[in-house]
C-alpha cells in the first residue's frame, strides 16, 4: 500500500506545475484552513526536485514559519495527552513539520546533485532559522545538527564549509557555537575508544590504521576548525558583529515577547549571549575545541598541517598555552620531520610561557642529520636552531657538540647546506668564546706537544732526498684519531671539546666557489672580531642548487679561462694515435698479442713496448 502511495505521489509531482506551487503557498499564507498545503510543499524540498520547485516551496514555507517560530514548543515536548489544548496539539504538529523542513534543507545542502546557487539560497534560509528559531536568540540545536551532518557526510563538503566561512564566520556568535559543536563532535569520536591507540609507540602512524570513515570525520573537523578566523580584542571591545543580534532579530524578538513570566529569563539569556560575554568565553571555547581535536588520532597529513601553523593559529589564542605541552613534547619526541615542525611551537612555549623541557637540546641534537638539509621546512628549522643556541648560559660542552656535529655534516650535505653550517658555526664561535679552542686544536704527541697545521708546507732542502723529507714529515705529523663520536646521541658524551673543526678547513678546497669563499671570510671574521657581527642565518637557510647557480650566473667574471690547446682541435683523438698519451689499455695489448702470431711476433711486441714508453716520456 505504501509503495502504491509513493508511486502516486511521484506521478502527482511530475504533473505539478510551478504555478500550482505558487497557488499552494498563497493559500497557506492567506488562511489557516489551508494548513494541509504544508506537507505538499514540504514534499518538494528534496535534492531530486527541480531547483525552481525547491525555491518556490522554500519561499512559501519560510514566510509561513518565520512569525510562528517563537510560539512553537520545543522538539522534546512532542508527546501530549488527549486532554491537552487543541491549540497546543496544533503547534506541536507544526513543530514536527518545521523539524522536517530543517532536515530537508540539510539534505539539499549535502547532496552532490544540488546546484551551488541553490545551496547558497538554502544555507541562507537555514541560518535565518538559526537566528530566529529560539525567540530571537541563536538556535544552537539547529546549528549543531547542521554541523554534525556536515562532519558525518559521506560526500565532499568543502564548498559548503567555504561558503559558511565566507558569509557567517565573521560573526562572533557563529564562531562561538561552532567551537561548542566541534568540541562535542570531537569528544564523541574520542569516546569510541579510538584515542587508546594514541599511546602506542608509533603515535603519528596511528592514522594509517584508522578506518576510512573515521579518517574522513577527523579531516572534516580539521577543515572546519581551521577555517574559523581568530578573534582578537579585549573585553572592553564589544562592537563585534553578531548574527543573532542584528536589528531585524531585535525587532522580531520585541514583537514576540508578550509574556511577563519569561521576561527575567529572556534578560538573563540576552546577557549571557551578549558580545562582551562571548569575548570573555571565546578563548575558553577555543581551547576546549582544539584540545578535544588534538586528542584524536590525527592522520599524518593532518598532523603536519596542524603543526605547520600551530604557532600562529593556535598558541596565541589559547587561554593557557602550557596545556599544549603534552601534545608538543609528544610530537617533538617522534623524530624526523614531525619534530622539526613541532620545534617552532615548543620553542615559543618554552621561551614565552616558561615550559621546562630538560631533554630539549638532546632531542635537538638528534635532529641534526643529513636529510634535514633537504627537508621542506629546513629554513624555519635553521633559524630556530640558531635562536636556540643563542643563550649565553649554554654550557661549553653543548655548544662544542653542536659546532662539531654541524662541522661533520658539512662533509655530506649540498653546497647550500654547507653555507648554512658555516654561518651557524660562525655564530657559535662568536657567542661562546670558550669553544674557540676547536679552531686551533693542539694535539698531544708521545713526548712533545705538536700543533697540527694541515696547510703547512714542508720545504725540501737542496740536495736532500725526498724520501727522507717525507719520513721526517710523517714523524712530525703523527696520525691522530678524532675523539669526536659522531654516532653518540648524547652531546655530553660526544667528546666534542677534545676535537677540532678540521672539517671546516677542508671546505676551503670545496668544489663550489661560494663555499670556499665563505670559509675564507669566516677565518677573517674570527681574526678581527671587533669589526664583525653575527651572520643572519635566514639569508642562507632557504638556499638550494638553483639559488647558488643563479648567483653564479649573475656574477661578473673578471678573468675567463682560456683554451688549453694552442690551436683549436678538429677531433677528439688524432687519427695517428689509438691510445691516450701515456696510457695503454690491457685489452688492446691482449688483442695485439692474438693478432701477432707470425714469425716476427716477438719483435712486434718489443716495438710496441718501446713505442708506449716513448709516448709516456713525451707526455711527461
Amino acid at each position: 500500500m505504501a509503495s502504491f502511495l509513493s508511486k502516486k505521489q511521484k506521478q502527482k509531482k511530475n504533473t505539478t506545475k510551478l504555478s500550482d506551487l505558487r497557488a499552494l503557498g498563497h493559500d497557506l499564507l492567506s488562511s489557516r484552513s489551508h494548513v494541509n498545503n504544508l506537507p505538499k510543499l514540504l514534499s518538494f524540498i528534496t535534492p531530486t526536485s527541480p531547483p525552481q520547485f525547491v525555491l518556490e516551496s522554500l519561499l512559501s514555507l519560510q514566510s509561513f514559519f518565520t512569525p510562528l517560530l517563537p510560539d512553537l514548543p520545543s522538539s522534546s515536548s512532542s508527546t501530549h495527552s488527549p486532554d491537552d489544548d487543541p491549540e497546543l496539539i496544533y503547534r506541536t504538529w507544526l513543530r514536527s513539520k518545521f523539524d522536517e523542513l530543517v532536515e530537508s534543507l540539510v539534505q539539499v545542502l549535502l547532496s552532490p546533485d544540488s546546484d551551488d546557487t541553490l545551496k547558497e539560497v538554502v544555507l541562507d534560509t537555514l541560518m535565518e532559522f538559526v537566528k530566529l528559531g529560539n525567540g530571537g536568540k541563536f538556535h544552537s540545536a539547529i546549528f549543531h545538527r547542521f554541523l554534525r551532518n556536515i562532519v558525518y557526510s559521506t560526500t565532499s563538503t568543502d564548498f559548503l564549509v567555504d561558503l559558511l566561512a565566507s558569509k557567517y564566520f565573521k560573526y562572533i556568535d557563529v564562531c562561538y557555537f561552532t567551537y561548542i559543536s566541534l568540541e562535542k563532535l570531537a569528544k564523541t569520536l574520542d569516546a569510541k575508544g579510538i584515542s587508546d591507540d594514541r599511546n602506542q609507540s608509533a603515535d603519528v602512524n596511528n592514522g594509517s590504521h584508522l578506518s576510512g570513515s573515521m579518517e574522513q570525520l577527523i579531516r572534516k573537523i580539521h577543515y572546519i576548525i581551521s577555517h574559523i578566523p581568530a578573534f582578537e580584542g579585549s573585553v572592553e571591545k564589544t562592537d563585534y558583529d553578531m548574527w543573532s543580534g542584528s536589528s531585524e532579530s531585535e525587532e522580531h524578538s520585541k514583537s514576540q515577547k508578550a509574556k511577563d513570566k519569561k521576561q527575567k529569563t529572556e534578560k538573563h539569556n540576552d546577557n549571557a549571549l551578549s558580545a562582551a560575554n562571548i569575548v570573555k568565553k571565546m578563548k575558553l571555547k577555543f581551547t576546549k575545541a582544539w584540545l578535544s581535536f588534538l586528542r584524536l588520532p590525527l592522520p599524518l597529513d593532518v598532523y603536519k598541517e596542524v603543526l605547520a601553523s600551530f604557532h600562529q593559529a593556535v598558541i596565541p589564542y589559547i587561554s593557557n598555552p602550557v596545556v599544549l605541552c603534552d601534545f608538543l613534547t609528544r610530537s617533538y619526541d617522534i623524530g624526523g620531520v614531525i619534530s622539526v615542525m613541532a620545534l617552532s611551537s615548543l620553542f615559543i612555549i618554552m621561551t614565552k610561557y616558561g615550559l621546562e623541557y630538560p631533554n630539549f637540546y638532546e632531542k635537538l641534537y638528534a635532529l641534526l642529520i643529513p636529510s634535514i638539509f633537504m627537508a621542506k621546512h629546513r629554513s624555519k628549522f635553521f633559524q630556530l636552531l640558531d635562536s636556540c643556541l643563542k643563550s649565553p648560559l649554554l654550557p661549553a660542552y653543548l655548544a662544542a657538540a653542536f659546532a662539531k656535529k654541524l662541522s661533520r655534516l658539512s662533509l655530506s650535505v649540498p653546497p647550500s647546506g654547507a653555507l648554512v653550517v658555516i654561518a651557524l658555526i660562525h655564530n657559535l664561535l662568536r657567542r661562546h668564546p670558550s669553544i674557540n679552542c676547536l679552531v686551533n686544536r693542539v694535539q698531544q704527541g708521545d713526548q712533545d706537544t705538536v700543533k697540527v697545521d694541515p696547510e703547512a708546507e714542508v720545504s725540501t732542502p737542496d740536495g736532500a732526498d725526498a724520501n727522507v723529507t717525507d719520513a721526517a714529515d710523517q714523524s712530525l705529523r703523527k696520525p691522530v684519531i678524532d675523539p669526536f663520536d659522531n654516532e653518540q646521541s648524547d652531546p655530553k658524551k660526544s667528546n666534542a671539546m677534545r676535537s677540532s673543526l678540521w672539517e671546516i678547513d677542508t671546505l676551503r678546497h670545496h668544489y663550489c666557489p661560494h663555499v670556499a669563499r665563505f670559509v675564507v671570510s669566516l677565518e677573517n671574521d674570527l681574526t678581527v672580531r671587533s669589526k664583525t657581527t653575527e651572520i643572519s642565518v635566514e639569508d642562507f637557510s632557504s638556499g638550494s642548487y638553483a639559488t647558488i647557480f643563479g648567483e653564479e650566473m649573475r656574477r661578473r667574471v673578471k678573468q675567463a679561462p682560456i683554451s688549453f690547446y694552442r690551436t683549436t682541435p678538429t677531433c677528439l683523438f688524432p687519427e695517428s694515435e689509438t691510445d691516450f698519451l701515456g696510457w695503454t689499455f690491457q685489452c688492446e695489448d691482449i688483442k695485439r698479442k692474438n693478432d701477432n702470431t707470425n714469425e716476427n711476433g716477438d719483435m712486434q711486441k718489443e716495438s710496441d713496448r718501446s713505442s708506449g714508453k716513448r709516448q709516456r716520456v713525451e707526455c711527461a
